[in-house]
């Protein structure tokens, strides 16, 4: 008796096992599973359109937009740089903030890759925006000590304070 439970025990594992691994000839009564179309089969075009599909969106607008005009865009921006007085000084300011944003995105793909540190960081961003919420935008005097809040930096940056 036990060795008909140890016998039947052994095919079924094997049977599992034949599923996952099937013989280079199919016995009788095991026909195995046609495979799956992966990814890498499927054309990229396709799946790209498949995607753009799903995403697709209808925006009702009325001829009173004006679309923007690349040349006077151009020219705008033109115009603000040659008012620039100290080019090298944005030059140096831009490539500090592509420098600042590259290592702040290769510090942030090195804290995920911590097992557990991923979510504690997720805790500790949805608290944050919980109390923020809660101290500035819950209640009406708070929302306007923020308004003001705003405003003072704003006008540090731009330095008409």
């Amino acid at each position: 008796m036990a060795m008909a439970v140890a016998a039947s025990t052994s095919m079924a594992a094997t049977a599992v096992l034949m599923h996952r691994f099937p013989a280079t000839k199919p016995s009788a009564g095991f026909f195995p599973l046609p495979q799956r179309p992966s990814l890498s089969s499927t054309p990229f075009n396709q799946l790209k359109e498949t995607r753009r599909s799903s995403q697709l969106l209808v925006k009702a607008s009325s001829s009173d937009e004006s679309s923007i005009d690349t040349n006077e865009l151009f020219s705008d921006l033109k115009e603000k740089w040659d008012a620039v007085e100290n080019k090298t000084t944005v030059i140096i300011y831009g490539g500090g903030a592509i420098v600042a944003v590259w290592l702040a995105s290769t510090l942030v793909g090195a804290v995920n890759s911590v097992p557990l540190l991923p979510k504690i960081m997720e805790l500790v961003g949805l608290g944050y925006t919980g109390w923020f919420v809660y101290r500035y935008l819950l209640f009406k005097q708070s929302r306007k000590e923020l308004a003001t809040d705003i405003e003072a930096i704003k006008k540090k940056i731009a330095g008409s304070e």
